[in-house]
């Protein structure tokens, strides 16, 4: 029963925000297709995180690759999507000062849920952020 509701609750936060016209990819401006992995599939959150990350940093490579953004995400929340430290929230601790500014020109246009909380929302953010300006440097685990 645990097993259900941890599936279940994974399935709901981290696939949030995803919409019907994101379901197949056109372009890196209007689809994201991460939300295609099965969550339930997974028994372990923080292993869809992981599995989350490998996605988006295949559409958005990071300095570092694969490698460096799952440090860093380790390092900042263990991969726990509702981690919270002071002012900052999420699988890489966004400070929420910033968070609305960075989900509006990272996040939106993609049709992305605006927590910070969500899964998705965070590494997608965060992996273009990175793979825009070709710097950790915001991040005090890089």
């Amino acid at each position: 029963m645990r097993r259900i509701v941890r599936v279940g609750l994974a399935v709901t936060l981290l696939a949030g925000g995803a919409s019907p016209a994101s379901a197949h990819h056109r372009n890196e401006d209007r689809d994201v297709p991460c939300e295609r992995i099965h969550w339930q599939e997974v028994e372990d959150v923080r292993e869809a995180v992981r599995r989350l990350i490998r996605c988006a940093e295949r559409l958005w490579p990071v300095p570092g690759g694969l490698e460096k953004a799952l440090a860093v995400a380790r390092c900042e929340s263990g991969f726990w999507p509702w981690a919270r430290g002071g002012p900052n929230a999420g699988v890489y601790q966004h400070n929420l000062a910033y968070w609305e500014a960075r989900w509006e020109r990272w996040g939106r246009p993609l049709g992305l849920g605006s927590s910070a909380f969500n899964a998705r929302t965070n590494v997608v953010v965060t992996m273009r952020m990175v793979h825009s300006s070709r710097s950790w440097a915001l991040w005090a685990c890089a």
